[in-house]
């Protein structure tokens, strides 16, 4: 294991998050004095090697507190949800999200943080049949369905490269796909789809409905595998451009729907594909030559490993 986090002090925003845990799960064994940010939930990991704090990363002199003595950042607070929310208020991920990103760029930098994450997303790609580039984001806008979204990460990647070339502040910036696992969100408002389709699962929905056609294609990736796509990234790529983090493989959410039903028993389901539902676009994936280059980084779990270990997770929390 690299000694590179060892002695640092290394600020985890969103630290009741589904990523923000899986990244303080990854940095624990490293050595890194570890400070998390809380909101509106109380600690989910209780560690003498945590140093969490309230805050509201809306309030620009919370964003000052919360860094001063840090050596490094990783975003991930974020405002989040399902496609629900993203067709019916497309911007409800935008205001909240483009001021503490601002703001803690802001922070970050004149309190003398030597490196920062920031977590952008493959929604900033336009619409294509092949695996993207980085160097393609700015080949079309993004896909109608995500327009707000992608744009506002666009936007916050540039003030990234801005305070990176005008500072010389370390950036790094990670664009991931559809992220899930330990620690995700079930909340039906909020949740993205495969813990939509897990609860429901559990629940024994009938009928199972699906929302959209089936035939959408994803990049899944275990959010375990993430984090320490995020650690190896804030270490080896901090110079203010994106890099892909993914699993590298695709799946059809009518096969993952058959993997969910399957490790949920719940073969025997009415499963109804409902295209009057909201769904973003068709088909998003993206390359990692980059990632697996630069960084070595390498996914470990497949998506059915992962989606196992997610369910088996989830299990015993639905009476909590």
């Amino acid at each position: 294991m690299s000694s590179f986090y060892e002695g640092k002090k290394v600020l985890v925003t969103g630290g009741t998050g589904m990523l923000g845990l899986n990244v303080i799960e990854q940095l624990l064994p490293t050595g890194a004095q570890i400070r998390a940010t809380l909101h509106q939930r109380k600690p989910v990991i209780n560690s003498e090697g945590i140093e969490y704090v309230w805050c509201d990363l809306t309030k620009r002199e919370d964003c000052y507190r919360v860094v001063k003595d840090v050596d490094y950042v990783f975003l991930c607070a974020a405002v989040t949800s399902g496609a629900a929310v993203i067709v019916n208020n497309p911007v409800a991920h935008i205001t909240a999200n483009l001021i503490m990103n601002s703001q803690m760029l802001e922070a970050a930098c004149f309190s003398g943080v030597k490196r920062l994450l920031f977590i952008s997303s493959s929604t900033t790609y336009p619409p294509s049949d092949h695996p993207m580039k980085e160097e393609e984001m700015m080949d079309g806008d993004p896909h109608e369905s995500v327009y707000g979204v992608g744009w506002m990460k666009r936007y916050t990647e540039k003030l990234c490269t801005f305070y990176r070339r005008r500072y010389k502040m370390g950036v790094a910036i990670v664009r991931p796909t559809n992220a899930f696992g330990k620690y995700d969100d079930f909340n039906y408002e909020t949740a993205h789809v495969l813990p939509a389709l897990v609860r429901r699962a559990f629940e024994r929905q009938d009928p199972y409905v699906v929302w959209g056609t089936g035939n959408d294609v994803r990049d899944f990736i275990y959010a375990e595998d993430l984090a320490c796509g995020l650690i190896l990234a804030l270490e080896k790529y901090c110079v203010g451009e994106g890099i892909n983090i993914a699993s590298g493989s695709t799946i059809t959410i009518k096969e993952a729907v058959k993997l969910i039903l399957k490790y949920t028993d719940y073969q025997d389901a009415n499963v109804v594909f409902d295209s009057s539902k909201p769904s973003t676009f068709p088909k998003r994936l993206v390359d990692i030559t980059k990632a697996r280059e630069i960084l070595g980084f390498k996914p470990k779990y497949t998506f059915e490993e992962g989606l196992k270990k997610m369910i088996e997770w989830y299990k015993p929390q639905r009476s909590s």
